[in-house]
């Protein structure tokens, strides 16, 4: 029993250490300036190109621009007569796919890996942000508690102030 009192005493110590934590946490990002708060992370010059071409190839526009290249590019090549640059299995037109698609990969890739910090971040923030409001709602239980025992300690003391009046006056027995 004595075990399971201090392991409960260290959890709240530990609880109350971690809501003191978060609180000036929040204390010091209100006290900052406005416009202070978290400048935005400067990016480089190759995550910049690596969010603009993940953008640019994971919209419709791309799709539908190159859907219709594609068919023109096939279709000049089924239909011209005198001049084939890449007749029908197409070998120049799967080249260049390759080529675009072993280029993009990596962009695309970089891309989602920096999205992913951010996201792990926002996750992490969003994790403390709960702890706090866990912490907070606990105690509020705590103080309703201590209230309701107060008001039950009124109440009893109120019995009986009313019983001892009822005693005296009337002599009803005990």
């Amino acid at each position: 029993m004595a075990v399971i009192g201090s392991v409960k005493h260290g959890l709240l110590e530990t609880e109350h250490h971690l809501l003191a934590e978060l609180r000036l946490l929040r204390r010091q990002r209100r006290d900052a300036a406005p416009g202070a708060q978290r400048p935005p992370a400067q990016l480089t010059a190759g995550q910049r190109i690596a969010d603009t071409v993940a953008a640019t190839m994971g919209s419709w526009r791309f799709i539908i621009i190159q859907s219709v290249i594609l068919m023109f590019w096939i279709a000049l090549n089924i239909t011209a007569y005198v001049q084939r640059w890449d007749p029908y299995p197409f070998i120049l037109l799967n080249l260049a796919l390759s080529f675009q698609a072993a280029y993009a990969a990596p962009f695309i890739m970089m891309s989602q890996n920096r999205q992913q910090d951010i996201d792990r971040l926002a996750a992490e923030h969003d994790y403390q942000i709960n702890i706090k409001a866990e912490l907070e709602i606990e105690l509020l239980h705590e103080k309703i508690d201590k209230l309701r025992e107060q008001e039950v300690v009124q109440l009893t003391q109120a019995v009986s102030d009313l019983t001892a009046l009822l005693r005296k006056e009337g002599g009803a027995p005990a």
